[in-house]
């Protein structure tokens, strides 16, 4: 993968266009930066061309200026998409990333050809009261982050991974993540009820690992069920199911990819 900035943007991404096919885009879960999709990277390599973006906040996306916010976000990925001349790509997000994506067909339905969400939830219908437990588990993982980032990743691992070479992956890319980045989530909000629903024009995956928390198995079987999309709990995974079961994870894209 070659590293890009684009211009003008604190944004940092990462590209290999060896394929001469289709796009895919890969947007990472919060904390981490596009390095826990190197196992994807490394298979898909040759098959399809890849984009993969950090986060403003995370890996190398840190050189913010006064009015750059994550709600920006779709806005720069459509940028790098001018830039390298991409007409439309399919949009693979992860815990956080999954938030990005859909914010991205939301504004750019023309140039999604699908849409995989693992881990995430529906940023058209979400609902706040299913969320409070969750949200208050999540206040207490972010003080620990603002006390101390090496507790925060040794916690979080467990939360967001389940085999061991899975959290300790997750950890190592964990700690690169910057305190003052926290101030960036803070817009998340924004960004969730924002746009009607409608009919989708591409096709949808939604998914989890078997070892997420319950709410999220939940929150994935209703979402695919009032969409009536595809649906996939990866057995033997965790919350960032493309790190702890990569093999299953790479054949449930392909075969997503290749029905359409």
């Amino acid at each position: 993968m070659k590293e890009f900035y684009l211009d003008n943007t604190p944004i940092t991404y990462y590209i290999d266009d060896t394929a001469g096919n289709d796009w895919v885009v890969f947007i990472h879960a919060a904390f981490v930066d596009h390095g826990m999709f190197e196992k994807q990277f490394d298979y898909f390599s040759g098959k399809y061309n890849l984009l993969a973006v950090d986060i403003l906040g995370h890996g190398n996306s840190v050189k913010a200026k006064k009015g750059d916010t994550i709600e920006k976000m779709s806005y720069w990925i459509d940028q790098i998409f001018q830039k390298h001349h991409i007409k439309a790509a399919h949009f693979v997000g992860v815990s956080l990333g999954a938030v990005f994506v859909q914010d991205f067909a939301n504004r750019y339905e023309d140039k999604v050809l699908s849409l995989v969400c693992f881990g995430g939830y529906d940023i058209n219908n979400f609902d706040a009261e299913k969320q409070k437990s969750n949200s208050k588990q999540q206040m207490k993982m972010i003080l620990k982050a603002m006390f101390s980032i090496k507790w925060f990743a040794k916690e979080n691992k467990k939360i967001s991974a389940y085999t061991a070479e899975a959290q300790e992956e997750f950890y190592k890319l964990n700690l690169k993540f910057k305190k003052k980045s926290l101030m960036y989530l803070s817009k998340l909000q924004n960004m969730v009820n924002k746009f009607p629903n409608k009919k989708r024009q591409y096709n949808l995956l939604v998914g989890c690992g078997e070892y997420d928390i319950p709410m999220e198995i939940d929150i994935v079987k209703e979402w695919a069920e009032r969409e009536r999309c595809d649906k996939m709990i990866l057995k033997g995974a965790g919350h960032c199911a493309n790190m702890d079961m990569p093999k299953e994870f790479n054949a449930c894209l392909e075969n997503f990819w290749e029905k359409e």
